[in-house]
């Protein structure tokens, strides 16, 4: 079995710049799509196409492109694969005192301080202020360090003033004690992304972090405001959704392939996750712009 060690990812600024800004493409893949986190916030457009959304504890299926930022050591995963279909990827990382410490308390920024807050536990923008505004994360590519910086405010300002977005773990992701617990967390959430098509007994999870069940269960309810098995089954039902999506393959070998050992239990859980049946939803699927 792999040994799956949490990712704390090191960023690197531009030079003479102090954030980084980057896009991907079909020639230019982004990392391999592993559970990670750093202390930088991260707004991610990801322009066209479909994926998987992981960010916290919320995990769900994108369509027609996304738009999310991220706040400081929220764990979150890639968001694009070679099955994805869009047409490009860009991400800009900056530390939250990138422009000093008491920037976004002052009265002329303080609302965006407070957007910038909220993205702790994960923000999703919607309909078409996400292509509004990706555009102009776009248009950012080619300017001089100076404009790019005045962009990115202009960026957080569109994103503070609109309405159009989902906070994504609204019931709290709670990391105490920041190295240990993002350590921890991680190892986990990347041990499920692994070995989710099998079970995977708390026994075997507690074991992996050096803990009781007991004192696992209320460890992760209290970080990601679900329980263990709600989790994994979350994993495997958005994993079922993107197949679904991606494949022409029977519904049953999806159940399977997901992780599912019975095809009636998954059915349930697909209907309370969606709010469809898995042949409602893959039915649908063409008829759906997010």
């Amino acid at each position: 079995m792999k040994n799956i060690k949490p990712s704390l990812e090191k960023i690197v600024p531009e030079f003479g710049s102090s954030l980084y800004y980057e896009t991907f493409s079909n020639d230019k893949k982004n990392k391999d799509p592993i559970w990670h986190y750093h202390p930088e916030i991260e707004i991610v457009y990801v322009n066209g196409g479909t994926g998987k959304m992981q960010i916290g504890s919320h995990m769900s299926y994108y369509r027609n492109g996304a738009l999310m930022l991220i706040g400081s050591n929220l764990p979150h995963c890639g968001f694009t694969d070679r099955m994805t279909g869009n047409s490009s990827e860009t991400i800009i990382q900056m530390l939250p005192d990138f422009l000093g410490s008491s920037f976004f308390n002052i009265p002329e920024t303080h609302t965006i301080g407070k957007l910038l807050e909220q993205a702790k536990k994960g923000i999703v923008f919607h309909g078409d202020v996400k292509r509004q505004i990706g555009a102009k994360i776009e248009s950012l590519q080619d300017l001089d360090a100076f404009e790019k910086l005045l962009g990115i405010l202009k960026v957080l300002r569109e994103m503070e003033k609109t309405s159009e977005y989902t906070i994504l773990n609204a019931e709290g992701f709670i990391i105490e004690t920041e190295l240990q617990d993002n350590n921890r967390i991680n190892l986990i959430f990347n041990f499920v992304q692994t070995e989710f098509g099998r079970t995977i007994t708390l026994e075997e999870i507690a074991d992996k972090v050096s803990m009781s069940v007991p004192g696992f269960c209320r460890y992760f309810k209290k970080v990601t405001g679900k329980t263990f098995t709600q989790f994994v089954n979350e994993y495997r039902l958005v994993h079922a959704a993107k197949l679904l999506h991606e494949r022409q393959t029977s519904i049953t070998d999806i159940c399977y392939e997901s992780g599912f050992s019975n095809f009636s239990h998954f059915s349930r859980l697909f209907k309370e996750f969606t709010g469809k049946t898995p042949s409602m939803y893959r039915n649908e699927l063409k008829y759906v712009i997010s």
